[in-house]
């Protein structure tokens, strides 16, 4: 028996993008709504409306993104004038997308100025430092656009970590991209005071 090769199935390319628009819009509360009724997948939105379905986390790259969490969070509970987010958190940007960095860390005053019924939801906020790791499956491309998108929307630091290459490219507003070879570690500069990462946990 001969198959066609449209008959075989396809590996779906990450993450993968719908368009809705003119059909269908969802407004935030509906989006949140729906993120809640599919919680075993992970969503974002574009500013243009697009539903974003993100790659299942591979158990590799879960548990190197584990770790860049809990060197975060052990900072930022000593320094104590912000708060940290892991990868399931969504933030409504300025510019209507809704984004969930692998890690983020805001202001406490800023955190705190929002109120508690929108901090429950998408809080509408761009935290000033954020995090992407890159897994196998994901295109660097659109990290790239998306860590620009941060640093257009109000982020103060970025940190894009590609494993595969060894390298991490630093944002910072209104300056050009620095990528770094294979470093040993990073420094969150201003933005996180004394906090250093070392790269040897994921490289």
């Amino acid at each position: 028996m001969v198959t066609s090769a449209l008959a075989q199935p396809q590996t779906p390319s990450w993450p993968i993008v719908l368009q809705f628009n003119p059909l269908l819009t969802f407004n935030d509360e509906q989006f949140f709504d729906f993120c809640q009724l599919n919680q075993d997948w992970q969503f974002e939105r574009t500013a243009a409306g697009e539903l974003i379905i993100m790659s299942p986390t591979g158990s590799e790259t879960g548990g190197y993104n584990f770790d860049l969490i809990v060197e975060l969070g052990i900072w930022a509970r000593q320094d104590g004038t912000g708060q940290g987010f892991d990868s399931s958190t969504g933030f409504t940007l300025p510019n209507g997308a809704i984004r969930s960095p692998d890690a983020a860390w805001i202001k406490r005053d800023r955190w705190e100025a929002i109120p508690a019924e929108q901090r429950r939801k998408f809080a509408p906020i761009c935290p000033d430092f954020v995090l992407e790791l890159r897994s196998e499956s994901d295109a660097l491309e659109p990290l790239q656009d998306k860590m620009q998108e941060y640093l257009d929307n109000g982020a103060r630091l970025g940190w894009l970590l590609d494993r595969k290459h060894r390298r991490a490219y630093l944002y910072r507003p209104g300056k050009s991209v620095e990528c770094l070879e294979n470093p040993t570690s990073i420094d969150g500069e201003s933005v996180l005071p004394g906090f250093m990462l070392r790269l040897s946990l994921i490289w």
